[in-house]
């Protein structure tokens, strides 16, 4: 089940960014300026609010058998992103982008819950197996891109059918766990008792702050890369303007996002065997780190870039299924999907100012130093866990 789990979230997540990698294209076709672009991104994240947000209100994902919700809902997005094919305006694709967040929402905290159905003392690597396969998905429209000259539409349609087929393998084939979480009738007040446990309000502050930090970089991090490279080029060529292959760059951006797979993995493995608090302080530590000391490498060799983006790519996730894992911990077992849910919808929110920070940054300073903003999200991460730890070694559980 969890291999099922992590094949379905590696297809069904693969629409998040299939705007974005088409986003050169539609830049030509419409005239769109960098605030634009940034949009046909924070677009799907506004409509993954919307749709977390009224998921949690009614309680979807705990009334909703998650198996019905899962399949329904990557269907449902499929066709809301193949519908940008059909887009003949800026405003158009930007409500094709905000309905495929929306749908997503029910692709991404579902899976986390059924996964936990099946895992208990090993639920932090089972989540994290989950959120990496999710991390390779969301990276897939770049190695798509990669194949070399793809445009708008094979990047759509690959896509969009990778969902359809996330949604039948769920349907057909997934069965809850022995530790399904109990189910209960509707209740306005679900969120709200969940917004009042002191724990949870401090891993949500973790995780704000993880999020600050982890959408900005997968939304800009190829950007990044093919800037420092063309001004590499540029130096060398005594200031004429060079730039590598597009192929080129967007391997390199599929890489520098897909590797947190690796990190999601060691987190849970990690995270089962330390603990989860400290685990995700030392995810926080390094990949804010690795915000600052980024900019020290623009317009270097590759050979020196490269490294610091491997490690900031790996440690940027690899505490965010982790931040779930609290989650379930902390709140009573019958609001665990609201939980989840009211979690990552605030997540998505924050990420908003983040992804449309960075295009006024970098008009204003440029790229070298746009990611330095980014190292508040862990400091103040680092903080709430900080006070977590300390109740929860008090209770015996840290």
């Amino acid at each position: 089940m969890l291999a099922l789990l992590a094949v379905a979230e590696l297809l069904g997540m693969a629409l998040w960014f299939a705007g974005s990698v088409a986003a050169a294209e539609l830049r030509r076709t419409w005239g769109l300026t960098g605030s634009e672009t940034a949009w046909l991104t924070s677009a799907v994240q506004l409509g993954f609010v919307a749709g977390t947000l009224t998921t949690a209100i009614l309680n979807l994902a705990d009334i909703v058998p998650s198996r019905w919700y899962f399949a329904g809902c990557a269907a449902l997005a499929a066709g809301v992103n193949a519908a940008l094919l059909g887009a003949g305006s800026f405003p158009v694709a930007l409500a094709s982008r905000f309905g495929t967040g929306c749908f997503l929402a029910g692709v991404y905290p579902p899976a986390m819950k059924m996964a936990s159905t099946w895992f208990r003392s090993q639920r932090g690597l089972a989540i994290g197996t989950v959120v990496g396969a999710l991390t390779v998905g969301k990276a897939g429209p770049y190695l798509v891109a990669a194949a070399g000259g793809l445009g708008l539409v094979p990047v759509i349609l690959t896509t969009s059918a990778a969902a359809l087929v996330a949604a039948l393998l769920v349907a057909a084939a997934y069965r809850d766990g022995p530790h399904a979480f109990p189910k209960r009738p509707f209740s306005w007040g679900l969120a709200v008792t969940v917004a009042r446990v002191r724990q949870m309000r401090l891993v949500t502050g973790g995780y704000l702050g993880h999020m600050w930090e982890l959408y900005c970089y997968w939304t800009w991090i190829g950007a990044y890369l093919a800037a420092s490279v063309a001004a590499r080029s540029a130096t060398a060529a005594g200031g004429t303007h060079a730039s590598a292959p597009s192929s080129l760059l967007n391997l390199l951006a599929f890489l520098a996002i897909a590797i947190g797979g690796i990190g999601c993995v060691w987190g849970g493995l990690a995270a089962d065997r330390y603990g989860r608090e400290r685990v995700v302080t030392w995810a926080l530590v390094a990949s804010g780190g690795c915000s600052l000391l980024v900019g020290f490498c623009y317009a270097g060799s590759l050979w020196l870039l490269l490294p610091v983006v491997t490690l900031w790519g790996i440690a940027v996730v690899a505490d965010s299924a982790q931040f779930s894992v609290l989650a379930t911990e902390v709140v009573p077992a019958h609001a665990v999907g609201t939980a989840l849910t009211l979690q990552t919808s605030l997540g998505f929110l924050l990420t908003l100012a983040t992804i449309q920070l960075i295009p006024p940054v970098v008009e204003r300073i440029g790229w070298r130093w746009a990611f330095s903003l980014l190292a508040l999200g862990p400091a103040f991460g680092i903080g709430c866990i900080a006070r977590l730890r300390r109740i929860r070694v008090g209770e015996g559980r840290g």
